[in-house]
């Protein structure tokens, strides 16, 4: 590719619909002049009556302002002022590169700043990298991927936080003077109490369709630190980086250290639009097989948890092939010889098949499934071990462990974690892959878990470098593999982990409606062909709550559906029940996995009601879902209004899952997308169906065709 060298001052990175421009004046500062939508005729001129805002700043001589960046000289001086040398601008597929070469105006430091724009999912990545060209070492105090002030208004947040099985939830606030801070130190598992991704209202409170929004995400699977300083200027800043505290970064002669990307939206179409171009650029550059269907699956767990035995596999496999489902997982507690894996207590790392359980081992059980027509997938937690445990007796230096202290563990007393800084764990862990798939080369799909913190003092950057090492080879080895991240449930949904997963388990809390809750922050970020979503049994296993099947499968076809339930144990109505909504999410499966995410009404405005939807990339299909949130006698509900079709196409209603014993009054009819995004359709607040399936919790799901 040709690099163009640049020498203006001013520079403008375009998208499809947005604009970020610099001041690059040699032997200055990198300024940031304007980032927001799309401006064809930008100028200087134009941009006169902009404020140029330092784009990187440094610790330097004005010591009262934050920093992005902080190092310690040889000498012990702590300051770094760092000039603009030359830039470079090169084109990719997908867009372009901007590098703004700096240097350090007295010391050997150099300090690369990237941008990368990704034109038509209006994207742009930002990133440093840091060289070393003295002849000692000089250490890293900080090391932010980007910052980017934003002009002072009424600007909101919206961030996502929770814990186990409550994961993801949305808290939105205005900023206001001082500091606000989302911090995460978990280590391996770094989004089930925080998440390194935020969205900025430029207009005041959020809104799903209208309105400016800043959506940014920390691709990082690690410790990390997102911060906002509002003080008396007229701009909010905004950082966001590697959590420094627990690592600096001690860089010798030549050495260099780049950070991970900091990805950057701009949407004038409110929060829904901002999260349509994440989705998109997570699909088609991030996501693993972003463009692949996912496979229909049941997953063993919450089905007989760890009473894992061959009768009980094959009788499951049976009855998620006779559903219509497409694969089969079989979860926790299949291994161990010396400490079978009864529990959660033990067996970690020791990964031989239980002959007790399972006397023809995995592949009595992939030949099984490949006979039944499904898939076979298997659950492994890699990095992981117990003290209870062969590994461990063998290697009790291999896990993360800090000098002179007691042992931290982790989940049932006894799990710790492995320090993939060491090239023999991930030797280690790799083998745990490699022997299960050169011994089984039809497995299909690995549940990849990982239930326990970094909970010890630990190089975090190391570990990361060790984990990227790791999943690097696995990648290499196992091109085609469907891996699912999962940690306690939604402990790693972040974009650094991603890239080498197809999937995540979005939360170990099944209930549907607090999945509501937990989907819909999700989907601020991530599309719904990466969350794991699942129909389970009733009372729910985390918080007892009975809900109606049909409302447990319409929340779980929101996302990528699965099931995660004992089939025996339901009746021969419940799995028609189920064998119809199969066969129903295959005929929408395309849109919701690949298509345009429209949130309608959100669950945290309280309502009684939530509702969202996906378009197809044609506008020619759309699928709607309405789900009740709360029962109270005399609920009214307005028409819900639509978003995102095309308004001079009609499109025919059928509504998908239905039990109900008279079908809607607009079933088979059409209207237009006009009349549907301003009139809207009559969601009846109770579904009318038997008196065997009557229940307070009523919900729908429709499907929109172009005629």
């Amino acid at each position: 590719m040709n690099v163009l060298v640049l020498l203006a001052s001013i520079i403008a990175l375009n998208t499809a619909n947005t604009t970020m421009a610099f001041q690059a004046d040699p032997g200055a500062e990198l300024k940031i002049v304007y980032y927001g939508a799309k401006l064809p005729d930008l100028t200087k001129g134009a941009l006169d009556n902009y404020s140029a805002q330092r784009a990187y700043p440094c610790y330097g001589v004005i010591a009262t302002e934050e920093a992005a960046f902080a190092a310690i000289h040889p000498d012990g001086n702590r300051t770094v002022q760092l000039w603009v040398e030359d830039t470079s601008l090169q084109a990719w597929e997908g867009g372009q590169v901007l590098c703004v070469n700096c240097k350090d105006n007295y010391y050997p430091l150099r300090v690369k700043i990237y941008y990368k724009t990704f034109r038509d999912q209006d994207m742009i990545e930002t990133w440093i990298e840091t060289v070393n060209e003295g002849k000692k070492p000089v250490t890293l105090t900080r090391f932010d991927s980007g910052h980017l002030p934003i002009r002072y208004d009424d600007v909101w947040i919206s961030t996502l936080y929770g814990t186990w099985a409550n994961e993801a939830r949305v808290n939105s606030e205005p900023l206001t003077r001082g500091w606000k801070m989302i911090r995460n130190i978990d280590g391996a598992r770094n989004s089930q109490t925080s998440h390194a991704e935020v969205m900025i209202s430029l207009d005041g409170k959020p809104r799903e369709d209208a309105g400016r929004i800043i959506g940014a995400a920390l691709c990082w699977g690690g410790n990390y630190e997102l911060r906002f300083q509002t003080n008396d200027s007229d701009y909010h800043h905004f950082f966001a980086g590697i959590y420094p505290e627990h690592d600096n970064v001690v860089l010798a002669k030549g050495k260099s250290f780049a950070t991970p990307h900091l990805a950057l939206t701009f949407s004038d179409s409110g929060l829904s639009g901002a999260s349509r171009n994440f989705h998109r650029w997570g699909r088609k550059y991030m996501l693993r097989h972003g463009d692949v269907e996912r496979r229909i699956l049941l997953n063993s767990w919450e089905g007989v948890y760890f009473k894992i035995n061959e009768a009980g596999m094959f009788q499951m496999m049976d009855d998620i092939a006779g559903m219509g489902g497409e694969l089969f997982v079989m979860d926790d507690g299949w291994f161990g010889d010396k400490y079978p894996r009864n529990n959660d207590h033990t067996s970690l790392g020791d990964w031989v098949v239980d002959t007790r359980k399972l006397p023809g081992g995995v592949g009595s059980l992939v030949k099984a499934a490949t006979e039944k027509g499904i898939k076979f997938g298997i659950w492994v937690e890699p990095e992981m071990t117990n003290t209870v445990s062969e590994l461990y007796e063998a290697h009790p230096d291999w896990i993360v462990k800090s000098e002179n202290r007691e042992i931290v563990q982790g989940r049932g007393g006894t799990q710790v974690v492995l320090n993939l800084a060491k090239k023999e764990v991930q030797d280690f862990a790799f083998s745990v892959i490699d022997n299960l798939m050169k011994e089984n080369p039809d497995i299909a799909y690995i549940k990849w878990d990982a239930n326990c913190k970094l909970a010890m003092d630990c190089s975090n950057i190391a570990y990361w470098e060790g984990f990227a090492a790791l999943c690097d080879r696995v990648r290499e080895a196992y091109p085609d593999l469907t891996i699912q991240d999962c940690a306690s449930g939604g402990g790693r949904a972040n974009w650094g982990v991603l890239p080498w997963f197809d999937e995540f388990w979005v939360s170990d809390n099944t209930d549907a409606l607090q999945r509501i809750y937990i989907q819909w922050g999700t989907s601020y970020f991530f599309p719904a062909i990466a969350m794991a979503a699942h129909i389970s049994a009733t009372p729910n296993h985390t918080v007892r709550r009975t809900t109606s099947l049909k409302y447990r499968i319409d929340v779980a076809m929101s996302g990528r559906l699965g099931m995660e339930i004992q089939p025996k144990d339901m009746t021969e109505e419940e799995k028609d029940i189920c064998r119809k909504a199969i066969s129903d999410y295959k005929r929408i499966r395309p849109i919701v996995q690949f298509g345009d995410i429209h949130r309608l009404v959100s669950p945290y405005d309280e309502k009684g009601y939530a509702s969202m939807m996906y378009t197809s990339e044609k506008l020619d299909k759309a699928v709607v879902y309405w789900w009740r949130t709360h029962n109270f006698y005399d609920d009214h509900f307005p028409r819900l209004r639509l978003s995102g079709l095309d308004p001079d196409r009609k499109y025919k209603v059928t509504e998908l899952n239905r039990l109900d014993l008279k079908p809607l009054a607009y079933e088979g009819k059409s209207f237009s997308g006009r009349f549907l995004m301003e009139s809207g359709l009559e969601i009846p607040a109770t579904n009318n169906v038997k008196a065997s399936l009557r229940s307070d919790w009523s919900s729908r799901v429709l499907l929109l065709e172009a005629e």
